[in-house]
């Protein structure tokens, strides 16, 4: 059984992370409204799992997530995508966004449990599943170089593979993408961190292709940051 408990002064976003748990399986949950009662709850009981949302009226998450017990397994749930910046410095497992949809609520907790060592019979692989006409198509994470927004469609490009046209908007697309391997960089375009050969005059030169995907303006500060902190991780690992 994975013991988690969960912060968030909305109520509803509660209901939504109790649900989702639920639905996984073998998780017992906690929730608390309150963050000083939840923050003491974790010091008493030592969750495997915490779920903690960024923004509340009272208290900051990125704050308390430095409060946590050595060792604790740390999903952050927020309504505001520049925090996933900030989330690197306190070892964030994973990045919410809401609103949260169960697809990727399951692969943050896949994420977690590996990162748990509780069950390494689990795939290794990150994927997404995507409505594909009449049909679902798996779709590995570590294939896609780029999202293109299409009308009412997504267009997903992948490595030496065919693309995926699925009815998804792009919202909807980057809440289901994990916020450390990917980011929003256009209205039109979601980007593969890992898929960038270079980065020159506000365009992104995609590795292995001809395609440049140009960055926006009010995208380019926050892509800058995260780009830089990419490559470093990216730099500390080899």
């Amino acid at each position: 059984m994975i013991k988690c408990i969960a912060i968030d002064d909305e109520p509803i976003a509660l209901s939504i992370i109790q649900e989702y748990c639920k639905r996984y399986g073998d998780v017992e949950l906690e929730t608390f409204t309150s963050p000083i009662a939840g923050m003491e709850r974790i010091h008493s009981l030592h969750p495997d799992i915490v779920f903690l949302d960024i923004e509340m009226n009272s208290h900051n998450g990125m704050a308390l997530a430095r409060e946590l017990p050595a060792g604790t397994c740390l999903i952050f749930t927020t309504a505001y995508s520049q925090y996933a910046l900030e989330g690197f410095n306190v070892d964030a497992v994973d990045f919410l966004h809401k609103p949260i949809f169960y697809p990727r609520f399951e692969r943050a907790m896949e994420k977690a449990v590996r990162w748990l060592g509780k069950d390494a019979s689990k795939p290794q692989r990150d994927i997404i599943t995507l409505k594909v006409e009449y049909k679902n198509v798996i779709v590995d994470i570590d294939d896609i170089t780029f999202i293109e927004a299409m009308d009412n469609y997504v267009k997903v490009f992948r490595r030496g593979l065919q693309t995926v046209l699925s009815q998804i908007t792009m919202k909807e697309m980057e809440s289901i993408l994990p916020a450390d391997k990917f980011m929003r960089v256009h209205r039109s375009f979601i980007v593969s961190l890992n898929a960038i050969d270079k980065f020159s005059n506000r365009k992104i030169y995609v590795r292995n292709s001809d395609r440049t995907i140009p960055v926006g303006r009010k995208y380019i500060e926050s892509f800058n940051n995260l780009y830089d902190i990419f490559k470093l991780n990216k730099t500390n690992k080899t």
